[in-house]
């Protein structure tokens, strides 16, 4: 059984506010937030030498939950750590495209976004109207990284204004990546596949 103290939450630039699912988690299960020193001027190395510090200071295996810039930290980390067998899996969720002229000032040393695959199980869940990143973009990163595919449709950067609340689907989208067997590398998730749910109702 997976302990609490074993997920690790990644905000994205700015944080995640008391309202953002990812708060609203912690809240709810105990998770724990990877406290950044700059929030405001996210650099690339930065985030990247306090991840490594923070799950160096771990005794197991971390299960990773990133938003926005914590998906593509997710990625550069695994592309430059030699420990990457501290990290068990990774929900990924709306991730940002730091090419993009509304984030490249503020981003530019995340460019460019690393392309190489993950060596655990993830799962990147995806919208059709993402202000910071296409779908079509976050469906390549998530070939570029190896993860499962979900798109939930028209709702936004998936934050508090996409009122998800608790979003306990994107919780039971972790435990599932949870029970992947250990060593697993291309997660066999009910939504591995791409799959708008917004089409598939019809809307």
């Amino acid at each position: 059984m997976i302990a609490d103290s074993d997920v690790l939450i990644l905000p994205g630039w700015q944080n995640s506010g008391p309202q953002h699912w990812q708060s609203r988690w912690e809240a709810l299960y105990g998770y724990q937030r990877v406290e950044q020193h700059d929030w405001m001027r996210p650099l690339r190395g930065d985030w990247i030498a306090r991840l490594e510090e923070v799950l160096l200071a771990r005794a197991s295996p971390m299960w990773l939950v990133g938003h926005s810039l914590g998906c593509l930290l997710v990625a550069a980390w695994a592309a430059h750590s030699k420990q990457t067998t501290r990290v068990a899996g990774a929900l990924l969720v709306a991730p940002g495209d730091p090419e993009l002229p509304v984030l490249r000032a503020a981003l530019r040393s995340w460019v460019p976004v690393q392309q190489v695959r993950l060596p655990f199980p993830a799962l990147l869940v995806g919208s059709s109207n993402d202000p910071y990143c296409s779908l079509a973009r976050a469906q390549q990163f998530a070939s570029d990284w190896g993860a499962g595919f979900v798109s939930l449709g028209a709702r936004g950067h998936l934050n508090a204004d996409s009122g998800l609340g608790d979003w306990p689907e994107g919780h039971r989208w972790l435990g599932q990546l949870q029970a992947e067997p250990a060593g697993a590398v291309f997660p066999s998730l009910t939504p591995t596949l791409i799959f708008d749910k917004e089409q598939a109702h019809g809307n």
